[in-house]
């Protein structure tokens, strides 16, 4: 394959996914690859999945179909989370001409380089436990806003989630590596800083996953809030319980640290809860949010949500529903559950029906948009600073707020990567 000089790139999933796409990409190109748009014709196309919903093993089967049919020479390489689940269901697919695991994802330009079309997919994969290292990554030149990982894997186990067998054991970079990063992301102009992982408030266990913490992600944040050139940092999704009252009245205090939290309820009934195998009770939750909101009244919270899940009755999801509208929040993720193998929510009764699913995500998403209206209004008429973004859609521009508003006006090159205070 030495011959293959173009590659196109494909995410699907989380920002965790975005940033090792652009990581993958950087280390590609420096191989001597050319990097194209995926709606170009290319000479290789790596697709990142995600495998967090049936939808996401959809879309990656149809985006196969897609390059089949516009570049059938074209090599096409799965990796991510479906590809660690299900190698030998993913190297079935017709077009698939290799598949690597968590293991092998950063190995992918050897394994390019060795690959031939017309031969049957080669799966390159092994068991979840041996995936022990952690692989810093960060997007850039993609947006503004950088994605940067700092903690991959799960030691938890929500009865519902694949995440612990797609990406292996809870492990993380160390404060120094992170701080490191940071500085060459700020060296090469990038403003605002996402700290990502799969659980970001785990964050002390070390590259391998050891369990002994010798820093924490309270150790990290006041270190990254140091860094200078970076002026803005957001914490993508934080577990309830990992959310400590001294993160959030450290990011209340900070200059850097923008008044945004994302943090994951999933349902607002005890009940399903604990079905789910949360580590928290909704009381806990409504305390986090009524902390923040004490001391940042202005700040957003965003919210994950599933409904649907096993067991889940009217009674269930009303109390969610009544939970939620009750809660000083900005916005919803609203999840439809969907069966995953190997999960214990499979051996959970009764089934909710599909259409009940469906009927429940459209009330949430209906709830969210509300809610977010109504966070925007709270605010209008406020000069807020925004960070406004090099993508151009219609001649238009976009940013965000430090509480996350989305701002659209007229493009101005002179604003892209800037803060501009602006009026609401």
């Amino acid at each position: 394959m030495a011959e293959a000089k173009t590659i196109a790139f494909h995410t699907l999933g989380c920002k965790l996914n975005f940033s090792e796409t652009s990581t993958l990409s950087r280390l590609l190109e420096s191989e001597g690859f050319e990097k194209k748009e995926f709606t170009d014709t290319a000479d290789v196309y790596v697709i990142n999945t995600c495998s967090v919903t049936d939808n996401a093993d959809k879309e990656c089967r149809q985006l196969v179909r897609r390059i089949q049919r516009k570049a059938p020479e074209s090599l096409v390489v799965i990796t991510g989370c479906y590809a660690q689940l299900k190698p030998k269901e993913i190297a079935e697919i017709p077009g698939v001409d290799l598949v690597l695991g968590a293991a092998e994802k950063f190995n992918i330009a050897k394994h390019i380089r060795e690959l031939a079309k017309g031969d049957s997919a080669k799966i390159c994969s092994c068991d979840i436990e041996e995936v022990t290292g952690f692989n810093a990554s960060f997007s850039i030149n993609d947006r503004t806003r950088t994605f940067l990982k700092v903690q991959d894997g799960c030691d938890y186990n929500c009865s519902f989630c694949t995440i612990p067998m797609a990406r292996g054991k809870s492990r993380s970079d160390s404060v120094s590596n992170v701080i490191k990063n940071a500085e060459q992301l700020a060296a090469s102009g990038v403003k605002e800083i996402v700290l990502t992982g799969v659980n970001l408030g785990d964050f002390g266990k070390g590259q391998h996953g050891e369990d002994k913490y010798e820093e924490n992600f309270f150790d990290l944040v006041k270190a990254l809030d140091k860094v200078e050139g970076i002026e803005r940092y957001r914490i993508s999704s934080i577990e309830p319980n990992l959310l400590t009252n001294e993160i959030i009245e450290f990011v209340a205090n900070s200059k850097k640290f923008m008044p945004h939290f994302h943090i994951p309820l999933q349902s607002g009934s005890n009940k399903i809860l604990g079905l789910m195998r949360r580590r928290y009770k909704r009381e806990l939750y409504n305390e986090k949010v009524k902390l923040i909101k004490t001391f940042m009244p202005h700040s957003a919270i965003g919210v994950d949500v599933i409904v649907g899940f096993p067991g889940e009755t009217d009674e269930d999801f009303k109390e969610t529903f009544d939970f939620l509208h009750s809660l000083d929040i900005s916005y919803l993720h609203v999840f439809t559950y969907s069966e995953r193998d190997n999960t214990h929510a499979l051996t959970l009764k009764p089934v909710v029906p599909v259409h009940k699913r469906n009927e429940r995500n459209k009330i949430l998403r209906n709830l969210s948009y509300m809610k977010l209206q109504y966070f925007t209004q709270q605010h209008t008429g406020e000069t807020r600073k925004v960070l406004f973004e090099g993508h151009v859609k219609d001649n238009m521009m976009e940013g965000y707020t430090d509480n996350y508003i989305k701002i659209t006006i007229p493009y101005k090159e002179a604003w892209v990567n800037e803060i501009v205070d602006w009026k609401i």
